[in-house]
């Protein structure tokens, strides 16, 4: 096996390379020459610079791994490396603890005008009055997003006498307890109580901005805001003016919404912001994972994964695993319908899960069935993490870790159908069930939605569910919107439990819904709810 080392990482990651693979390291390569000589290689090492597209993955014949060290992979064409069989893998839990200690840290420049007095001892200015600050002990912190970064700030934030609420709507209750962590019911519970605000949500389309001129309103006069998480979680224009009318008292920011060219010297930068104009600002330039730990974590992390995916093993791939399965083909449409079923509940409902069963019964109860149970975590996960890689090697791993217990069974019996898997979400409040087969060689079919038989193909990319009122006249009002809309309906199943009561709808389409057709749709007299699934 050949591995080349296209940028550099840590010398402990070289040396695990080193006791597998040959080993080739070529520091700032030129695109011509990686071109010239890829195809020699099995494995490719890169940070943010190389360009892994589609021109070097063709040339790169004998390639069976990319690995990139970080998180990122905006660099890496995924959708060719997984049609060509390529595992792509990463190392994003690599700088999980730095990213958390620079909120923390911070958070305390904030507090103590730590920075701005550095400054002005610089310049000779030792008017310490000008740089009175305030103690954490005694102060509440609310942390928006308890995943890896999010609960590493929790956790360590309480040793300073802090009062630590937190807000993540896929955080199970017994995470909250386990924590130590005071859960608030929605975001402006937490604006309203909290003296310090530290996000640690992905950039989704319902978090762009999720901190505006409406959430600071809400917030006490003096609060400080950090954001290390990403851009665009805060309207920039609203936060300004808020520090500006004396509203926030300070903003701590390791990311902007557009940010400048980190390579460029003095002088040569073409960057402005408002907010940089502001003292009480502090702004450091995008460093979440600049530290010697982080970077020895990430390159010792994708060295042992890419040695791991050229044995063959099971890795925490980006796009897919490699797995130890004697057939996978025969159990592909099964991995296949089992991530449909999972991808629908948080697209469907928004209750944080505090379990979830998963049972086999028939035919498919005989084969691998662990795999099967990956994939339904893997869709399961995906509609609240499109910030981060799930696959099926971390999904129960990130399921877990939002305090969620996962429950397998099965059985060789099966009364309706030859094979069937049936999932059962359970929340505070209730139970729901989802059921799904395969007939033949390829039909997949959800067989039951929440307590109602549908027997739909799911077999377009988006699907639209609606509940309503079982009365006449709803189906046809639904048509007509999505025909207005120019939304084509490819395929509709109907289910009701009793006539007169409720009923449910899932109508399979051929192009997405937008927001304002949904709208519409909810608007009609008899409809419960709504919602868009994309499979």
């Amino acid at each position: 096996m050949k591995v080349l080392v296209a940028e550099r990482i840590a010398e402990e990651g070289i040396n695990i390379l080193q006791g597998f693979a040959e080993v080739d390291i070529k520091i700032s390569i030129s695109r011509k020459e990686i071109l010239d000589i890829i195809e020699d290689y099995h494995a490719i090492i890169v940070r943010s610079v190389t360009k892994v597209d589609k021109e070097l993955i063709e040339k790169a014949k004998n390639l069976k791994v990319i690995g990139r060290a970080g998180t990122g992979i905006d660099n890496v064409d995924v959708r060719e490396a997984t049609r060509r069989g390529i595992v792509v893998v990463n190392s994003p839990q690599g700088n999980s603890n730095a990213a958390a200690e620079l909120a923390i840290g911070l958070i305390f420049s904030v507090c103590r005008n730590i920075p701005q007095a550095y400054m002005s001892v610089k310049n000779e200015d030792f008017r310490r009055n000008r740089f009175k600050g305030t103690e954490l002990n005694g102060k509440t912190v609310g942390v928006v997003g308890l995943g890896r970064i999010g609960s590493i700030v929790a956790s360590r934030i309480k040793c300073f006498d802090t009062r630590v609420i937190a807000y993540d709507p896929y955080i199970s209750d017994d995470r909250y307890r386990k924590m130590g962590v005071e859960k608030c019911s929605d975001l402006d519970e937490l604006l309203q109580q909290a003296d310090i605000i530290t996000l640690h949500m992905p950039k989704l389309n319902d978090t762009v901005n999720m901190i505006g001129e409406r959430e600071i309103d809400l917030m006490k006069k003096g609060v400080r805001i950090i954001n290390c998480a990403r851009g665009g979680l805060i309207d920039e224009e609203a936060l300004y003016k808020a520090i500006k009318d004396g509203k926030v008292a300070a903003a701590g920011l390791d990311v902007l919404e557009r940010e400048p060219n980190y390579e460029a010297k003095p002088g040569e930068q073409e960057f402005s912001h408002p907010l940089l104009e502001l003292d009480n600002v502090i702004f450091t330039p995008h460093l979440g994972a600049s530290t010697f730990e982080a970077q020895y974590n990430v390159g010792v992390m994708i060295a042992e994964q890419t040695v791991s995916a050229l044995k063959g093993e099971i890795v925490s791939a980006v796009n897919m695993p490699s797995l130890h399965v004697k057939d996978l083909g025969e159990i592909k449409r099964y991995l296949d319908l089992a991530e449909k079923m999972g991808k629908i509940y948080f697209q469907t409902e928004k209750h944080p899960v505090e379990k979830i069963e998963i049972f086999y019964s028939g035919k498919v109860s005989e084969q691998e069935t662990k795999v099967t149970t990956l994939a339904f975590l893997k869709g399961f996960l995906e509609p609240i993490m499109s910030g981060e890689n799930v696959n099926y090697v971390n999904a129960e791993m990130l399921v877990r870790a939002r305090g969620i217990e996962v429950v397998e069974s099965k059985s060789s019996h099966s009364e309706r159908f030859t094979s069937l898997i049936t999932a059962t979400v359970t929340t505070k409040e209730r139970k729901l069930t989802i059921s799904g087969t395969v007939f033949g060689n390829d039909e997949m079919r959800l067989v039951d939605f929440f307590g109602y038989n549908v027997d739909f193909e799911p077999t377009t990319p988006f699907a639209l569910a609606v509940q309503n009122i079982d009365q006449p006249g709803i189906i046809g009002q639904i048509g007509t919107i999505l025909g207005i809309a120019r939304v084509n309906i490819a395929s509709m199943r109907l289910s009701r439990n009793k006539k007169g009561e409720k009923a449910v709808a899932f109508l399979g389409v051929d192009s997405e819904v937008s927001e304002n057709v949904l709208q519409h749709i909810r608007n009609v007299d008899g409809i419960l709810k709504a919602t868009m699934i994309k499979f």
